[in-house]
């Protein structure tokens, strides 16, 4: 079996390439917005509510915006959220939805009838590492355990994540896989709605390990709940130092996922405007410092035509990942 070079074309270089891993130098001003509806394509407690919720604290604690709420709207990978904002654009103005790789990872695929050109491309705003979790009372105590099970019983050593089959988790396990070594299109995946229920059923031993966002994972590893048995960054990240690399284990791969938030299509321009700035403006925030450093978020900004460029950049780079491990 050809294995995939996961360290020179993985999907974080074209992160790297395109996207600014810094902010734009602001300094916190005024009110720009009165209010922001954020909608979540998923359920509680998986990386996009994350997401929202974190930046609807940190726009709303710097008082760049007055008020924040929220709508978790679950359904078709996402595809649901993405169908309201587009089929009710009017009413909609006031409404970022927010939305990562997987939007781009469901069009390939062919499962939305629509993609990110349809929507009005605001602005990415953060990067999440991948992690590999267990149970706290779990045998597996490293990617090395996690392996030698997988290989000793593939149908049995069954990995869950919050996204459906062949999205965002499933990739990374499948990643995962390959880079030790392993036949990634072996990977038995289980898919939840969102991370919650996928955190659930991991705890109740449903599945043995769990793929996961890193930020996600964090409060309940501080908790004592799970184990990190492996993180996609490069370092270890200061957010939970414990956790190791897949490097530091042997396993050559890395990945980010980047976030970021769309509109409804045919929103006003003055309405972009306020959206952007009022992003631009949140890194210089110590409010969002503490949102992002609790999380081990990474740093990103590209807004507007530059999110455009990236996002299809993002196709042609992930399109060619999937052909690779057999998932188009």
């Amino acid at each position: 079996m050809k294995i995939f070079n996961l360290t020179s074309r993985v999907m974080l270089a074209a992160v790297a390439a395109t996207f600014s891993f810094s902010a734009p130098a602001f300094s916190s001003g005024n009110q720009v917005l009165e209010s922001i509806h954020f909608l979540i394509p998923g359920g509680a407690g998986g990386g996009w509510d994350g997401t929202a919720r974190g930046t609807g604290e940190a726009l709303t604690a710097s008082g760049l915006i007055g008020s924040a709420s929220y709508e978790n709207m679950s359904g078709g990978g996402g595809g649901k959220a993405i169908g309201f904002l587009i089929e009710n654009a009017e009413s909609q103005y006031d409404t970022l939805m927010v939305n990562s790789t997987p939007i781009v990872i469901r069009s390939l695929t062919g499962v939305f009838p629509y993609n990110f050109s349809d929507l009005t491309l605001v602005a990415g705003t953060i990067g999440d590492y991948a992690a590999m979790v267990v149970a706290k009372d779990s045998p597996i105590n490293s990617m090395a355990d996690l392996v030698a099970a997988y290989k000793a019983d593939m149908s049995g050593t069954a990995i869950g994540g919050g996204s459906v089959p062949g999205g965002m988790d499933h990739l990374v396990a499948a990643m995962v896989m390959q880079a030790a070594g392993e036949d990634p299109t072996a990977v038995k995946y289980i898919p939840y709605d969102a991370g919650g229920k996928a955190m659930a059923a991991l705890l109740s031993g449903e599945i043995k390990a769990l793929s996961t966002g890193f930020s996600e994972a964090v409060d309940l590893a501080n908790a004592g709940e799970v184990k990190i048995i492996g993180v996609t960054s490069d370092e270890r990240v200061d957010a939970f130092a414990d956790a190791k690399t897949m490097k530091e284990q042997g396993i050559d791969m890395t990945f980010v996922n980047w976030r970021g938030f769309f509109a409804a299509p045919g929103l006003p321009a003055e309405k972009l405007a306020a959206y952007q700035e009022v992003f631009a403006k949140m890194y210089d925030t110590e409010e969002w410092e503490a949102v992002r450093a609790r999380n081990g978020w990474v740093n990103i900004y590209n807004s507007g035509e530059d999110f455009r460029t990236f996002l299809e950049d993002q196709e042609k780079v992930i399109g060619d990942l999937m052909k690779e491990l057999g998932f188009l």
